[in-house]
């Protein structure tokens, strides 16, 4: 059954208007929290037409919200000085009252041979974009000391360890993972875990059998064992309440889409889940097939990234009203 249903938006928008796709995303989140959802999370997007800075936006999405849980699905801490996201991830959370769920991955940032010279003009032979780049995180997040200055220093009082410090954070951050070794590393260090709809085949072919190993791996290394926080956020399209017209490019857009999913994709053998589209009933029953799906109760369905605001919203109602009590959840109050 699931219990928890949250949304994940790119939040597009048009270079000579950018403040209009900014505030459609504030909108889509005020109707999410509005139908019930649970939360909301933004992707990660730089040098592009979609947010590249979710924290702020969360920021300003936490002062016309009072319930929803808000979350970034996900940071890639390759562009990142952990120590300046933590500063940034503390506050937010103290700002929204406790409701941020941040998500984070590691890796070199994309296109990195190409941009490395515009974020790290003189470090970037040296700069490390393994996992302690998250630990780095987690020990701001968490209050670990980070330095050894503390005390009084001329007229500044400084502290050891980030400010502001927010209880209860550290229990809310994810690890975005789509590998064995990933999922793992998570579980080892107590995050929680977000499976979207791309991962690595490894040792099998088959994406919703990829993803279930996945989720064991991380539950299995976890000190909280079956408990242990995972997220699931395959893409899914509602038409229940659709028109014609909608269905139309719904359909022709997951059509598109459709051949990436058959094979692994380039060196890294990526696998991609099909996209979900039709009724609320015909994806229920699609979901409940999905091996990967029947672990997890709760969920941050993708939203598709080439709609206009109209389609969203109908898609929300659409998961609200109708996908989420047929998967057995209830809106919040």
């Amino acid at each position: 059954m699931l219990r928890k249903l949250g949304f994940l938006t790119i939040g597009r928008f048009d270079e000579a208007d950018p403040r209009r796709g900014h505030e459609s995303t504030l909108e889509i989140i005020e109707l999410g929290e509005r139908l019930g959802f649970d939360s909301a999370w933004l992707r990660h997007r730089h040098l592009q037409f979609g947010i590249s800075s979710p924290i702020a936006v969360l920021a300003a999405a936490s002062q016309r919200t009072s319930r929803i849980e808000l979350g970034t699905a996900v940071i890639p801490l390759g562009w990142e000085n952990p120590l300046r996201l933590a500063e940034d991830l503390a506050t937010v959370d103290v700002l929204s009252g406790g409701r941020l769920n941040p998500g984070v991955s590691v890796g070199p940032p994309m296109n990195f041979e190409r941009i490395k010279d515009a974020i790290y003009p003189d470090t970037a032979a040296v700069e490390d974009f393994s996992y302690a780049r998250v630990e780095r995180l987690l020990a701001g997040v968490r209050g670990e000391p980070v330095t050894d200055l503390r005390g009084t220093v001329g007229f500044e009082e400084f502290s050891d360890r980030v400010q502001p410090y927010s209880p209860g954070l550290a229990d809310r951050m994810w690890y975005g993972g789509g590998s064995l070794r990933s999922a793992r590393w998570a579980g080892e260090h107590g995050m929680n875990l977000l499976t979207s709809s791309v991962v690595k085949a490894e040792d099998a072919q088959d994406f919703a059998q990829i993803q279930l190993s996945h989720i064991r791996a991380f539950r299995a290394a976890h000190p909280d064992g079956a408990r242990a926080r995972v997220s699931q956020g395959l893409v899914v399209i509602p038409t229940d309440s659709a028109t014609a017209a909608q269905r139309a490019r719904y359909q022709a857009y997951a059509r598109s889409r459709t051949a990436r999913t058959r094979t692994p994709q380039g060196p890294a053998r990526m696998m991609f889940a099909p996209d979900l589209v039709g009724s609320s009933a015909e994806i229920a029953e699609r979901l409940a097939a999905h091996v990967a799906f029947r672990e997890v109760d709760e969920v941050a369905f993708a939203l598709p990234f080439t709609f206009e605001h109209d389609d969203y919203v109908q898609m929300l109602t659409d998961m609200a009203h109708h996908l989420g009590p047929a998967l057995g959840w209830r809106p919040a109050a």
